[in-house]
């Protein structure tokens, strides 16, 4: 008896690592010491010695159960990116520039080609961060998962100068809040996605006039990455006030997350265009409005709140990122919490 006969084969990791090496290295900053392959991911911090104060930030996400669609449509190069953008997004809303990713794949089996193809996924998600990809891990559970199945997850670091860091402290009624808009439902509310419609090959290939692409087209639409605008509106010499992540929990959970006491968001719905799969997932699933807003980012990934006065050129800043920004509502005097009106 050998270690393959058990259900783990050692022979697959290494081919697995052989083929994902060409996407990793397109990943690599110069801070990055060493190659792929190492106990541990090496990453030199003497640029950080220039900031006054400087603090690391980090993040950990994985898909959830988004990684069934791709399961079942077998399209493993995007989940990667959504892995990455959980994780970077919620540093850079922060203030912070992601430096580094590592990602962890659980697998009943290694198939050499899938794990590459969702490392691929993963370097992509990177390089739309600036961040390098310097480790991870596959790791086979034979007898625990079932041979086709998998889960990513992973986690990134990153740091700002503490002057830097976007806190919510200066937040003050009157302020401008700014939305931008998603690629779709990104990685959270997959659950209940898969309640509204059948996980089948055929109905993932359904095509939907109003979406303008198949179901399955649309919901593995990989999760935005807002590092860029973000950075861009720094480079513009805008402070942002506060800012929040749109994901599991939706506006109700995540926006109150930016405020501090005394401040009240007031988000207007029809200030921006919500993108179909919404209005068809509310239609097919009989899914109330509350619930909608209290589960999924309905079109917008990332809100922003700024001065008035540095709205017109932080939309600037972020649609030469590439990125569509929308004046979504504002900042009133009121008890901590959002207004959807």
């Amino acid at each position: 008896m050998d270690y393959k006969s058990s259900g783990v084969d050692i022979e697959a990791g290494y081919r697995s690592v052989e083929l994902m090496k060409e996407h990793v290295k397109k990943t690599m900053r110069p801070e990055v010491l060493g190659g792929l392959g190492g106990f541990s991911g090496a990453f030199s911090l003497a640029k950080i010695k220039e900031m006054e104060e400087p603090v690391l930030l980090s993040g950990t996400d994985g898909c959830g159960t988004k990684v069934k669609l791709a399961m079942i449509l077998d399209r493993h190069d995007t989940i990667g990116i959504d892995a990455v953008a959980m994780c970077v997004n919620d540093i850079a809303c922060a203030g912070g520039e992601p430096l580094f990713f590592l990602d962890y794949i659980a697998c009943g089996k290694n198939y050499p080609e899938k794990i590459a193809q969702i490392v691929k996924g993963v370097a992509e998600g990177c390089l739309q961060a600036d961040a390098a990809l310097i480790g991870g891990e596959t790791a086979e559970h034979p007898g625990i998962m079932p041979e086709e199945d998998y889960d990513l997850a992973g986690f990134a670091v990153g740091v700002c100068d503490r002057k830097d860091m976007i806190t919510g402290e200066n937040l003050t009624p009157g302020d401008i809040l700014v939305g931008m808009a998603s690629s779709g439902v990104h990685s959270n509310g997959f659950s209940l996605v898969r309640k509204v419609f059948p996980m089948t090959k055929e109905s993932l290939d359904t095509y939907y006039d109003q979406l303008g692409g198949s179901l399955g087209d649309t919901l593995l639409a990989p999760t935005r990455i807002y590092v860029k605008a973000l950075k861009a509106i720094k480079n513009a010499g805008i402070t942002l006030k506060a800012c929040c992540h749109i994901t599991g929990g939706g506006f109700y959970e995540n926006i109150p997350r930016m405020l501090i006491e005394g401040t009240h968001a007031v988000v207007e719905k029809n200030s921006y265009p919500v993108p179909p799969i919404f209005s068809l997932l509310a239609g097919e699933g009989d899914i109330k409005e509350e619930m909608m807003y209290n589960t999924f980012n309905m079109g917008l990934g990332m809100i922003l709140a700024l001065d008035p006065k540095d709205v017109d050129k932080a939309m600037e800043a972020i649609r030469s990122a590439g990125d569509t920004p929308y004046v979504v509502g504002r900042i009133e005097k009121g008890d901590k919490g959002v207004t959807l009106c």
